[in-house]
């Protein structure tokens, strides 16, 4: 009987429950649809902001929107970068204007409270220093 037992044991050792498979499909279903419902999200986060620039009204834009997607942007860019190098494009060429680049460097150059010669230091760092 006791090798009945430890033959059983050493079987499910082996392979996964149903149960625990279940489980794990589960878990790869639920990030599969969170990645669409982030997407989606993005898309139509994006697509609100185009309507209401075309319309001339930012405002319809939450300031507490706009800041939790340039804070998650700013924050995973930031990361991009230290792990790949200067080779990561913050957004296509030509997608944005040089004022709207420099009025958002800016305004990111404020909020973190930097003046200009912190900003040179870190312009200037040779690729791979931190």
């Amino acid at each position: 009987m006791a090798k009945a037992l430890q033959r059983k044991t050493i079987k499910r050792a082996g392979k996964p429950s149903r149960k625990l498979a279940r489980s794990g499909a589960k878990t790869h279903n639920a990030r599969k649809h969170s990645t669409k419902t982030h997407n989606a999200k993005t898309a139509d986060f994006c697509a609100a902001a185009r309507d209401a620039l075309k319309r001339g009204e930012p405002d319809a834009i939450s300031d507490k929107a706009l800041q939790q997607v340039l804070s998650a942007a700013v924050k995973v860019y930031a990361a991009k970068v230290e792990r790949r190098g200067h080779d990561v494009m913050p957004f296509p060429q030509h997608a944005v204007t040089a004022t709207e680049t420099v009025v958002t460097a800016c305004g990111m150059i404020r909020a973190a409270d930097l003046n200009m010669f912190d900003v040179a230091i870190w312009f200037h760092r040779p690729p791979g220093i931190e």
